[in-house]
């Protein structure tokens, strides 16, 4: 009983990180496919994302789209929760990566993942302290 109220209570927090570290990877990939020819850049619907965690859904998981794939496991980035980011202005080779913007965007994701670890440290420093009677 005590570690199932003990997963409850940083399950949410968890399955935040867990979406954000997967935003981490697309925005990732998308820096690395700048100069790729016809690459058409992604990003996680993170509102989304985030309201189907607090309605109990859970996060969004991968599509196994072939039959030699690895099994996708749940929580992680992938088709079903990424989508195709708006144009803003695209390049002749059909590339739609604005480095600025990714960079931004990579950045300002990978300060709320510290955050959300440094609350998750707090948390748990916190129950070790009242476990230990101080």
């Amino acid at each position: 009983m005590m570690t199932s109220r003990l997963d409850q209570h940083f399950d949410y927090r968890l399955q935040v990180m867990n979406l954000r570290a997967a935003r981490q990877q697309v925005l990732a990939t998308n820096i690395a496919n700048a100069d790729t020819p016809n690459y058409k850049a992604r990003d996680v619907d993170f509102a989304t994302q985030l309201r189907r965690i607090q309605s109990g859904q859970g996060g969004f998981s991968m599509a196994q789209t072939h039959g030699a794939h690895l099994a996708p496991s749940s929580g992680v980035a992938g088709s079903g929760g990424t989508k195709y980011r708006e144009v803003v202005q695209g390049s002749i080779d059909g590339n739609t990566v604005d480095m600025n913007l990714e960079m931004a965007r990579f950045t300002e994701n990978s300060v709320k993942y510290q955050a959300d670890v440094a609350f998750m440290q707090s948390r748990v420093s916190g129950l070790q302290r009242a476990i230990s009677g101080q």
